[in-house]
């Protein structure tokens, strides 16, 4: 192993340090990301018996905060449960947005190497195909040890590129995915949240009376 990485020269240092960024990434947030600890199941109907016992508090509402991510949106809600529904909307909405940016923490840096590694194995390429092209310049064909290094290199590093990219890109995409279903399922538990506190539907907007026709007048009367 540390033959070939000798043999890609420098360019395998930056693809080795992406291949360890990338696995420490995907194992942080593969145990990150788990619905047990993001959405718990049981979360959302201990929060609707709370509402419908006439057992919620303030006191409740900050353990809710410390449960989890979940739990910290929904307390975002209950604690503007005083104000129009509206306003509670605004309240969940604004603390989703956070928790989503913390879901979808070092996602951006996964995505980045996925990119930049084939990138770093084809520069790779470049130098050993310089370095071949050098070896024919000034000894010719006489020395094949030469031209042997420069395509090794060039070959290597091309591997070596594309082995940390293509997993990298898969968990990003599947890490992207994960993250999408855990903010459906958390902005389904807000909506339950809002028709548990105000009702299953929108008040109705009263509708102005309408103009009788004359026609119409003469008939009433």
């Amino acid at each position: 192993m540390w033959e070939l990485v000798r043999a890609g020269g420098w360019v395998m240092i930056p693809i080795l340090l992406c291949s360890l960024g990338a696995v420490a990434i995907v194992a942080e947030r593969l145990w990150s990301l788990r619905r047990a600890r993001i959405v718990p199941a049981e979360l959302m109907p201990q929060v609707q018996q709370w509402i419908k016992s006439d057992q919620l508090n303030d006191d409740a509402v900050l353990r809710l905060r410390r449960h989890s991510p979940l739990g910290k949106v929904l307390a975002a809600g209950l604690a503007s449960r005083h104000l129009d529904r509206a306003a509670v909307k605004e309240s969940i909405e604004d603390a989703g947005r956070h928790e989503v940016h913390e879901l979808e923490r070092y996602l951006n840096t996964l995505g980045t190497i996925a990119g930049v590694t084939p990138l770093l194995g084809l520069l790779g390429t470049v130098f050993g195909m310089i370095r071949m092209f050098s070896a024919l310049t000034s000894a010719g064909v006489g020395n094949p040890a030469d031209l042997a290094h420069g395509i090794a290199e060039a070959l290597i590093t091309t591997a070596a590129g594309l082995i940390v990219a293509i997993p990298a890109l898969a968990m990003h995409r599947y890490l992207r995915g994960w993250v999408a279903d855990i903010v459906v399922e958390m902005e389904a538990a807000s909506i339950a949240l809002i028709n548990t506190l105000y009702g299953g539907g929108f008040p109705a907007t009263p509708s102005a009376p309408r103009r009788r026709s004359p026609k119409a007048r003469a008939v009433a009367s």
